[in-house]
């Protein structure tokens, strides 16, 4: 969602821009929502290190490929290290966009190697030099990066005919953890924490809706077998961020939609399986995310916002409107840094 207003911005101001992906079901459906066009290079890796080596190893060849033929005088990217190696070994300068200094393997193999790191102001400094960046290099914007693509946000009410939801009911959308991300491997189990979550809800509550909105098949397929049609999995791209607007309580287990969710002023919870990151341990601090992993509290605070949703709404939103009115346009900073590196 970051590149494709980032793009966009770049290709009002004249410059041409060719767009990469690799073959991963979110992006690749997210892509086919919004009408990108982009060259699939490489593929995701799974759940194994193994798996990643080696699927890193492939896609920086084809990656190479694609510089010799393009010839590109900057690469961006969100902290992709094929991306960053490729640059690196063509000098070709590499602008790095990263909100996430917990993602360790990601960060030691790509901001050594880039140019410029361009990354939200609340993330300190020193976060980023351990890994081999001067301060000089790093450029940070007063926002988080979601910002960039809800400031002007407005909700589509399409999304609830699409999933077959009633407003007239609580909603309940809840996202899995990032399982697969290097800094997660061994800390799940390999089972998604939140079947438990959802039979608690399912236990309290009967006119409850729970969406549920899979990173992975694998995910997708878990939850489909221990709740067949008791919850509502998208099975095509859904319009998040509106999908958010409409829910009564957000339960996420990662960082982008949690993000999303608590600027958007919906009640959010976390059950995020490790030590919080910098960003949300800042949210929690502004009072816009609580943090739970027990399944019969985190449906307790749930339904506890449910019982009490006007009053629960009103005290995010305000609390949301506070924060994002000092925000700055991230794609603005971003395109603006661009445009001094070529």
């Amino acid at each position: 969602m970051l590149f494709l207003r980032l793009i966009e911005n770049l290709r009002s101001r004249g410059h041409k821009v060719i767009s990469v992906t690799r073959e991963y079901r979110d992006v690749l459906n997210m892509l086919r929502m919004v009408g990108l066009e982009a060259k699939v290079i490489g593929r995701h890796g799974g759940g194994s290190l193994t798996g990643k080596l080696r699927a890193s190893a492939e896609r920086i060849l084809d990656l190479a490929s694609c510089f010799v033929e393009e010839e590109p005088d900057l690469a961006v990217s969100f902290s992709s290290p094929e991306m960053a190696r490729v640059a690196f070994g063509l000098r070709v300068p590499h602008l790095c966009i990263n909100d996430s200094p917990h993602a360790e393997a990601v960060a030691k193999l790509t901001i050594p190697l880039s140019s410029r790191l361009l990354t939200p102001k609340i993330i300190p400094k020193h976060a980023w030099t351990r890994y081999g960046i001067s301060p000089d290099r790093i450029r940070q914007y007063n926002a988080l990066d979601p910002w960039a693509w809800l400031k002007d946000f407005k909700p589509d009410r399409k999304v609830l005919e699409m999933l077959d939801l009633s407003d007239s009911k609580p909603i309940i959308t809840i996202r899995p953890e990032e399982e697969y991300a290097a800094y997660l491997i061994g800390k799940t189990h390999g089972r998604t924490a939140v079947i438990p979550l959802i039979k608690e809800i399912l236990t309290r509550r009967d006119d409850v809706q729970i969406v549920a909105v899979p990173r992975y098949t694998e995910q997708m397929e878990a939850l489909s077998r221990y709740f067949k049609d008791r919850i509502i999995i998208p099975r095509s791209p859904v319009n998040g961020p509106s999908l958010l607007h409409y829910s009564s309580v957000f339960i996420g287990g990662g960082g982008t939609m949690t993000i999303e969710a608590a600027l958007l002023g919906v009640p959010t919870l976390s059950c995020y399986p490790d030590e919080p990151f910098i960003i949300l341990k800042y949210l929690m601090n502004m009072g816009l995310v609580r943090l739970e992993r027990d399944p019969k509290r985190l449906t307790d605070n749930a339904l506890k916002i449910i019982e009490n949703l006007d009053e629960e709404r009103e005290r995010q939103y305000e609390t949301a409107r506070k924060l994002t009115e000092k925000f700055e346009d991230p794609i603005q900073v971003i395109a603006d840094e661009i445009e001094r590196n070529t």
